[in-house]
């Protein structure tokens, strides 16, 4: 199949579409699972899921999350008899798809050099590159705010469908929490789109091709130009995947929970979408503040003159950021405490907005300090 032509592109992208979706995404957040009830029970000295072992294979009860699919899978599902069945059904697809859909942005490695994937790109030229990344597109992250905020309506539609006032409640707290929590988020990117100059996150990761250069920041890791950007993107991201200390709407020692009248698969569903957020928003943090896929600029040069075609050093290096990021936000669930409704909503509107504000400020008045000198 010529490369260029129309069946190559469609073939490339659905290759793309299965690697991430299949590949990456959802065997990625199933170990999360099992890394999560392994880290806390390292945390309480507790000995942790150890049971599912496949003969004499344990590796420390990693295979529970392929029980877990099972019980799932095989659990009954259970549905209100006051329950709108149609949302009811549709509530856990709103929660789970757009985490999937919103990965065909993020980039995951360099240009694949299609024909020369045997010889060393040293002036970094590619004859026929195929972009790792689903989709370029020019408003890239205005892509992933428009389909990650209609997870909010899988929340409030499994609260509200189920006919159930402790479901209502907790739909009621996710819907107010993910779109407070939003705005803060839109606020810490727009810093970051004055400094890179586009909202396409290939070109933002492009642009951030040295780890550190004082004398040119557009042109270093993300984190360096935004601190404050990176912090409050992190925050927002964690409420806005509704994990501790955000995990109001599930209340899980209360009986209060969006999907509390959930069974079987689709539970799994939310559940498993809730990890799926996790990857996605640390890759969309990896490609905002970390440089994606790079290295830094000398250590980029050695691996094209002394590698074939670098892409799989890269795309490892940006699997490890990924699960580093993906880990850290597992780690903090068992390090805080929850908040209370009151606070969680004082700490979105009168703390993290305000300072979203001065941060893009702040951001804008350096740029034009900068561009005058």
């Amino acid at each position: 199949m010529p490369y260029g032509s129309l069946g190559f592109n469609i073939l490339a992208a659905v290759v793309k579409i299965v690697f991430m979706i299949l590949g990456f995404l959802m065997p990625l957040a199933s170990i999360l699972t099992w890394l999560e009830r392994r880290q806390s029970a390292m945390m309480q000295d507790r000995l942790g899921p150890n049971r599912a072992n496949i003969g004499p294979f344990k590796a420390w009860g990693i295979t529970h999350f392929l029980a877990d699919a099972l019980k799932f899978l095989f659990k009954e599902d259970y549905v209100p008899g006051k329950a709108h069945k149609f949302l009811f059904m549709w509530a856990p697809v709103m929660a789970m798809a757009p985490a999937l859909i919103v990965s065909a942005i993020i980039p995951f490695g360099p240009s694949l050099c299609w024909g020369q994937l045997t010889k060393k790109i040293v002036d970094g030229v590619c004859e026929h590159p195929v972009p790792l990344q689903i989709a370029r597109l020019d408003v890239g992250l205005l892509f992933y705010f428009a389909i990650s905020s209609l997870s909010v309506y899988g929340a409030t539609l499994a609260g509200w469908a189920s006919h159930n006032k402790w479901s209502m409640m907790g739909g009621l707290r996710a819907s107010s929490q993910m779109m407070s929590y939003e705005v803060t988020m839109g606020m810490a990117v727009l810093g970051s789109f004055l400094v890179f100059g586009t909202l396409e996150p290939g070109a933002i990761v492009g642009q951030q091709e040295t780890f550190l250069d004082w004398s040119n920041l557009s042109h270093s890791w993300g984190i360096f130009s935004q601190p404050l950007g990176f912090v409050l993107f992190l925050t927002a991201a964690i409420a806005e995947t509704k994990r501790t200390p955000f995990d109001i709407p599930e209340g899980e020692p209360e009986i209060i929970g969006y999907f509390v009248e959930y069974s079987g698969l689709r539970f799994g569903m939310f559940f498993l979408g809730e990890f799926l957020e996790i990857v996605v928003s640390s890759g969309i943090m990896i490609s905002l503040f970390f440089g994606g896929w790079h290295w830094g600029g000398t250590i980029d040069g050695f691996l094209a003159a002394h590698l074939p075609n670098i892409v799989l050093a890269m795309f490892a290096l940006w699997t490890v950021k990924v699960f580093a990021f993906c880990s850290f936000q597992l780690l903090i669930r068992w390090s805080l405490p929850r908040f209370r409704s009151d606070q969680l909503m004082r700490l979105g509107w009168q703390r993290l907005l305000p300072v979203s504000i001065a941060n893009v400020v702040a951001t804008a008045l350096i740029i034009l300090w900068a561009q005058a000198k």
